[in-house]
């Protein structure tokens, strides 16, 4: 009879999961249609053996369990498998990261499965062996599999609990069913069929709450915090698609869960206990623990594979290499699991999709199959993998933030409570999760959502700047939109899900999977990702493709004694993210609570799951042949990273209240979180100024290599290791930035910002770095580099007024308590200057300054002897744009370089022709600077430092005088709030009455205070309420005050220290053109576009076709060449690191120093082409010799005594006055009948007949000599 054939699949699977269970007593229950079992214990070792997790079960038992079978309509009704109330918890297995056990004991453990296994399955055969002659094998499969496939699991009850130092996760799930779906998702009673290959089943989850707490050194749970998830229900669909009646296992597996509404609720308590569960899940991810199974170990001779397998394409996370060939060798791919590698969450989630959709093993034995034909059925199966297709949607999604403090209740001897206050909130739109599958060698998850913003609530830190009270809207809540709304997006996120009407699966079709790398990339593009989402996109692909290469020198890694029917294993990871246009402000209200969310999270600590590995070099590396080498360069694996924001804006607002400095010290580790109550009352500040960023693009790309500890150990043995295989040795990081730009803007009352006023206007920039990975094996190769970086900025400009720069200033003081916080308070002419009227002119327009600098490249890299750095500046220009006369912007030059001031240093450059500025003109500035990393290493050669500026021209133009000194009116605005505030106040409770008298008995103006509450206008009174202390400097900061009181001798000696100690063996080249500084007594405007920006030429264009041209004082700078005993001249821009034809190698070797100082000059120009000079162009040749002596320590530091000795030989010194020069200022040139040229020659002779007085056209040099 059937019961001969169904009882038999339903005892063993009850009998391998319930301890302690009588099959004869199952047996006859379940003939009577009912069984009702109470009180069971579970198998716990069968459970950890088959999911092969890093945890161990303290406890697992199931209070009731209810079976019922209908027998008489087993055809049409399903069996029922109810559970009531099972709970287990589990806890990490102990030991996890200690060593594992020999291999002795792995290889002893394996062959006693192997030999256990057999015995078992004979056993349940014998057990059910009856046959029924009037039931043929085809109707008793047929209908086995239509009962199996429309069984209803019910459990009711579900408690799930996961134990870890003091962590208690706990879940509970009400109520669980699932039952077996018709086309429209209807419970029906269904089975596949020809025309119909195809399974539909339905998971129901109804209130599922999980709860994070906290435990004591006893276990016991004092306080209960909120839960995180409470009373969420949610279902999921499952559709399996089958080749044929006669298939074990599916062909296409889709599981989906739809959640319509999840909120999540985090105190700051459960924050870092939630922070240490997600770390687990990365950990257990990425293989760092559970990757070995009980009896096996990690030492690298027990696995099959040696060094160069593990880096051509296999790893502990994955050990595609052993399964991929096992799988094509006849060998049956679901039923030898056990018997596997070991694997990582790739794998070990893999090993599930035979135990969700499939038959035991032994149900073939039970209905009497013939062998041949499931030989048959098993090969057909091991030919394709099933594909997978799991997936998890979202309609809304809310994470809230709270802040919990202890409430005592009224009586004395009643416990303490726990209340919590919401003050972050985030809100996320239309979420996908998905994750598709086709055995191990293909792997893809796509994650996205629709919309997310982020809202303050309530008050934080005592400041109650949401409370209900204050009538605040919720666009001033929200500080971050990103992506768009749902309602104006649709259901994109829920595309070819099965809970899409428009998805193949419900309309009767078969889906279709690109499982293909290139194809998938091609169709899966940042835009196509998000056009279906709108705000964050991401996109995981790890494929493996075996790539067929006959005579691979390093086949036998793979599977020993078949490489012949193996080739090279190519492994592909790759990461996209993309994150759409977003909207980030970040003002008080938002940065405490950030701030304070990090403080939360760093307030307990816990051990890493996995410690660090030493990077020590293995003395057994085996050597590789040239073979095995160019194998290896022909395809290394790597992880690729790509992260791209598109539009982003960032809004600074100025701060409106200030406590950053209880949040930040604890941030940087300096001192713990000290409990305050801060009383305050908070007034918004309106028109509120802020700073907005806009960015087009940010693209970040990183790579690392697959195998990096592999990698390093195999390249770093090579004698000669070839650039390509260097280059893989490095972690590289690329960062590109599109579209900068920066304005300044203002928030108004109605929550609206003004149209920004440019400060940055666009530009791009690029930063590439690259980091050597296990620097230590590299220890004996000094010119490999350890990190390496280069920066690019094509251009940048940055223009501002003078009001500009005042409210940049005080929105900075404004977050770095800088001066008096009370002199904050923004002008209204201040605002009005800045944020003018739209189609309103002003009076009195401000000069603009504008400064630019093109193509700077910089570089920098380290090694393990020396650090250095190099780059080029290709020009700085800055100019004042003033309004005009007839209303028109002019341009005011006042700095460029570089300018061709070679020939400034006499007047005659005027009356010659001048060449403008070529485009070919060499960059401003060329450096090369190289450290030693330990200066006092003795085999370390000194510093390096070469250098090369070009002429700059400089105008001290009267404008800027006028920028400089604009100082807005006094009048502040009658429409703007400013806040008052209170200052949080820490005191021991013992000098809490003192500390009252003296905050009410003293000004609050008068006290010292470290906070940003100072925006008040008037004194306020505060009211101590927890501990406190009055209003003065910190006693730490006294303590670093008078410990920083040093005399003036003994910070110049510390100075003295330190500049000798970065010089006395400094090689030095330094070349400094001319520096030539014009100051006219008038505004000079560029008279043409054509000269705009130079200034030598537009001093020369007003000396020749103005007549009106103001008198001007030309200061022409020496040319500056400074170079170390015994150095030879080299180019500036040197390839980092570089060698010096003759290092320093002892103290004092570089001195002595030639200095040369040549043209310096001063001349005046007036009207009418008229030149008078004030200092002849001279020069000065000078040599300077240090040496130093330590002197006996007569205290903790040793000193030095210094010998100096300089040689200075001078050139002639002319000085010349003529009346016009001393009025030159007034504008006004006087007649040239009134050049009365007073000649004055050097005050100090070579000879002493020079003392006479000589003749104007005499030549007299002086030589001076200085010791010390």
């Amino acid at each position: 009879m059937l019961e001969s054939y169904v009882t038999p699949i339903l005892m063993s699977y009850v009998n391998r999961y319930i301890k302690n269970l009588k099959p004869s007593d199952l047996q006859l229950s379940l003939w009577g249609g009912d069984v009702v079992l109470s009180k069971l214990e579970l198998k716990l070792d069968v459970l950890e053996q088959e999911l092969k997790l890093p945890f161990t079960f303290l406890s697992g038992h199931i209070h009731e369990l209810r079976i019922h079978v209908p027998w008489t309509k087993l055809g049409s009704e399903p069996v029922v498998i109810t559970i009531n109330t099972m709970e287990c918890i589990l806890k990490l297995k102990d030991g996890i990261q200690d060593d594992h056990e020999s291999c002795g004991s792995h290889s002893t453990n394996r062959s006693t499965t192997e030999n256990t296994k057999p015995s078992v399955k004979p056993r349940r055969i014998q057990q059910a062996a009856p046959t029924d002659p009037d039931l043929p094998p085809g109707y008793v499969q047929s209908l086995i599999r239509r009962v199996v496939n429309n069984v209803n699991i019910v459990i009711n009850n579900l408690i799930l609990k996961y134990v870890e130092d003091d962590i208690v996760l706990s879940v509970n799930i009400t109520s669980a069913e699932c039952y077996t779906v018709g086309e429209l998702w209807d419970r029906a009673f269904m089975d596949i069929s020809a025309t119909d290959l195809v399974l539909r089943k339905v998971i129901n989850f109804s209130d599922c709450t999980v709860c994070l707490d906290k435990r004591n050194a006893s276990g016991k749970i004092e306080f209960y915090q909120d839960p995180l998830l409470y009373k969420c229900s949610f279902r999921t669909r499952l559709h399996f698609t089958y080749d044929n009646l006669n298939s074990k296992m599916p062909s296409v597996i889709k599981i989906h869960t739809l959640v319509e509404s999840l909120k999540l609720s985090i105190t700051d308590q459960q924050l870092p206990m939630f922070i240490r569960i997600m770390q687990l899940g990365i950990a257990l991810y990425y293989g760092e623990i559970g990757n070995f199974k009980d009896g096996e170990t990690e030492d690298p001779t027990c696995h099959d594979k040696d060094m160069l397998g593990n880096i051509t394409g296999s790893e502990d996370e994955t050990r595609i290499d052993m399964q991929y060939t096992a799988q094509y060798k006849g060998q049956e791919l679901y039923s030898q699991q056990e018997d596997e590698q070991p694997q990582g969450w790739v794998s070990w989630a893999w090993s599930f999709v035979p135990a969700i959709v499939s038959y035991d093993d032994s149900e073939e034995d039970f209905l009497g199959n013939d062998p041949t034909s499931a030989m048959h059925q098993q090969k057909a199966q091991t030919l394709r993998d099933p594909i997978v297709s799991i997936g998890f949607y979202c309609t809304k999604a809310t994470v809230t933030f709270k802040l919990t403090e202890m409430q005592a209740e009224s009586s004395y001897y009643s416990p303490q409570k726990v209340k919590s206050k919401e003050v972050l909130c985030w809100e996320q739109e239309g979420t996908t999760v998905e994750a598709l599958m086709m055995g191990e060698p293909f792997f893809n998850c796509q994650i996205g959502f629709v919309g997310c913003r982020a809202l303050c609530l309530k008050g934080i830190m005592g400041v109650k700047d949401f409370e209900e009270n204050m009538n605040r809207s919720e666009t001033e809540a929200c500080f971050f939109i990103c992506g768009e709304n749902l309602n104006m997006k649709g259901l994109t996120y829920l595309t070819n899900s099965l809970f899409d009407y428009r998805s193949p699966e419900n309309n009767g079709t078969r889906a279709e999977f690109i499982l293909d790398a290139a194809h998938h990339k091609e169709t899966y593009t940042e835009v196509a990702g998000m056009q279906r989402f709108g705000a964050f996109y991401m996109d995981y692909l790890y494929t493996v493709e075996n790539i067929i290469s006959k005579g691979s020198a390093n086949q036998q890694d793979f599977s020993p004694g078949k490489s012949e029917d193996m080739g090279t294993v190519q492994e592909k990871s790759t990461k996209s993210l993309v994150i759409g246009p977003l909207d980030f402000r970040l003002d008080s209200s938002a940065v405490h609570r950030i701030l304070k969310m990090i403080v939360c999270a760093l307030e307990h600590e816990y051990e890493p799951y996995s410690g660090l590995k030493q990077d020590i070099k293995d003395e057994n590396e085996t050597v590789l042949n040239p073979e095995e080498v160019a194998s290896l360069e022909e395809y290394i694996p790597t992880r690729h990273t790509s992260i791209t924001l598109l539009k982003c804006t960032c809004t600074i607002v100025m701060a409106e209240f200030n406590l950053l400095d209880h949040l930040l010290p604890v941030i940087m580790g300096e001192k713990n979180s000290s409990n305050f109550l801060n009383t305050t009352n908070f007034q918004s500040l309106r028109p509120l100024p802020s700073i907005q960023i806009l960015v087009d693009k940010i693209n970040l790309e990183h790579s690392v290599p697959m195998y990096a500890e592999q990698l390093v150990h195999v390249v770093s043995s090579l004698t000669q290791p070839s650039d390509n295989l260097l280059h893989y040795c490095y972690a590289h990081c690329y960062l590109k930035i599109f579209g900068f730009q920066a304005g300044l803007t203002s928030l108004d009352c109605r929550g609206f910002y003004c149209l920004p006023v440019p400060i940055i206007p666009s530009f791009s920039t690029a930063l590439y770095g690259k980091l050597l990975k296990l620097p230590t094996c590299w220890t004996e190769r000094s010119q490999i580099a350890i990190t390496e970086g280069i920066f690019e900025l094509p251009n940048l400009t940055i223009q501002a007024t003078r009001a500009q720069t005042l409210l940049l200033q005080a929105i900075y003081q404004s977050w770095c308590h800088i001066g008096n916080l009370n002199s904050l308070s923004v002008n209204e002419a201040l605002m009005n200057e800045i944020f003018q009227t739209t189609g309103v002119k002003s009076k009195n327009p401000l000069p603009t300054l504008e400064g630019s600098i093109q193509n700077v490249e910089l570089k920098y890299c380290s090694t393990s002897l020396v650090k250095c750095a190099s780059g080029t500046v290709g020009s700085i220009k800055i100019c004042a744009k003033a309004p005009g006369d007839s209303g028109k912007e002019k341009l005011i030059p006042l700095l460029q370089g570089p300018s061709d001031t070679k020939d400034l240093h006499s007047s005659k450059w005027l009356n010659e022709s001048r060449k403008p500025e070529s485009l070919l003109a060499p960059d401003l500035t060329a450096f090369t600077v190289q450290v030693p990393q330990y200066m006092d290493y003795c085999h370390n050669s000194g510093a390096v430092l070469l250098c090369s500026v070009q002429g700059v021209a400089v105008n001290i133009d009267p404008v800027l005088y006028n920028w400089l000194v604009y100082q807005p009116q006094k009048r502040t605005s009658r429409h703007m709030q400013q806040p008052v505030i209170a200052v949080p106040l820490v005191t021991p409770i013992s000098r809490k009455k003192e500390d009252e008298v003296s905050v009410g008995s003293a000004p609050l103006a008068k006290q010292q205070s470290y906070q940003a509450s100072e925006y008040a206008s008037s004194p306020i009174k505060t009211k101590t309420i927890t501990e406190s202390r009055p209003l003065s400097v910190p006693v730490k900061a006294m303590l670093n005050i008078s410990e920083g009181c040093r005399s003036p001798e003994e910070r110049m000696k510390e100075f003295v220290g330190v500049v000798w100690n970065a010089v006395k063996s400094l090689t030095l080249q330094l070349e400094v053109q001319s520096c030539c500084v014009f100051v006219p007594n008038d505004s000079l405007p560029s008279p043409s576009t054509i000269v705009s920006g130079d200034i030598p030429g537009t001093v020369r264009s007003w000396y020749h076709g103005q007549t009106s041209m103001p008198g001007m004082l030309v200061l022409c700078l020496p040319q500056i060449k400074i170079i170390s005993a015994g150095h030879k001249y080299m180019e500036p821009l040197q390839e980092i690191p570089f060698v010096i034809p003759r290092p320093i190698l002892e103290e004092g070797n570089a001195f002595p120093w030639t200095i040369s100082l040549h043209h310096f000059s001063m001349y005046t120009l007036f009207g009418k082409q008229v030149t008078f000079c004030l200092v002849e162009p001279m020069g000065c040749t000078s040599t300077l010799a240090v040496t130093s002596q330590k002197l006996l320590a007569t205290g903790p530091d040793t000193r030095h005594s210094f010998v100096v000795c300089l040689h200075v030989d001078l050139e002639s010194l002319q000085i010349k006055c003529s009346n016009p020069q001393p009025q030159w200022h007034s504008g006004s040139a006087p007649p040239a009948a009134w050049g009365v040229i007073l000649e004055t020659r050097d005050l100090v002779p070579r000879r002493a007949p020079c003392m006479e007085p000589a003749s104007p056209s005499a030549c007299v040099s002086a030589s001076l000599s200085l010791c010390l």
